[in-house]
């Protein structure tokens, strides 16, 4: 779907393709370096990444939490085909190429009463020998560019945990209404418009 007519290009709408991006290194905010190649892309359920994303997901966000990709299923019904699927992608792992981090969008079905669209971001995990290198911010720069530059969506939003606030809001995002329990766990709803988006287009 095309972006909707008035609103203002967003300024991750440029080079919004896709297909993979690779890049050689990845600098981490505390100095440190990724060596070999990491690959941004959005797979399928098909894809042989799935299953790696979702052993991912489980080890890193709701093991921890006593919790299974089933009993997500069971809270959010019908929505693991409908979601969209970013993956960072180590390729040079001795082990053939991993997946070391994930997020995934879900698209509206349908537009809001005020009539915009806003797309939800979720299951934002990195392998633990992997944070601290900005491969989360990678996969939102994708996740925006998708949103906004080819969907043409209003806006994202998230249901984040406290720990994971900072992050989002040195991404520009911001916290809208009061904390409310999800999955047993304090959460707060962030946004971002997509106007005001300030990560570049991806490359």
């Amino acid at each position: 779907m095309g972006k909707q007519p008035g609103k203002p290009p967003s300024r991750c709408a440029t080079k919004a393709g896709t297909g993979s991006r690779k890049h050689t290194v990845a600098a981490g905010p505390g100095g440190g370096y990724i060596s070999g190649v990491i690959r941004i892309q959005r797979i399928s359920t098909d894809d042989p990444l799935y299953q790696q994303e979702k052993a991912l997901r489980q080890r890193v966000l709701l093991g921890p939490l006593g919790l299974t990709l089933e009993d997500l299923a069971r809270e959010f019904p019908g929505v693991e085909d409908r979601f969209e699927h970013f993956v960072a992608v180590k390729e040079d792992h001795p082990a053939g190429p991993t997946v070391v981090a994930c997020a995934l969008l879900l698209t509206p079905d349908d537009a809001a009463d005020d009539g915009t669209r806003y797309g939800k971001v979720m299951q934002v995990a990195t392998d633990e020998q992997m944070q601290r290198h900005g491969l989360a911010r990678r996969l939102m720069v994708s996740i925006e560019a998708r949103a906004f530059g080819e969907l043409g969506l209003d806006g994202l939003f998230c249901h984040a945990r406290g720990p994971a606030i900072p992050f989002y809001e040195r991404l520009g995002w911001s916290t809208v209404g009061d904390p409310f329990t999800e999955v047993g766990i304090e959460h707060r709803r962030m946004e971002l418009q997509g106007e005001t988006s300030t990560l570049p287009p991806p490359h």
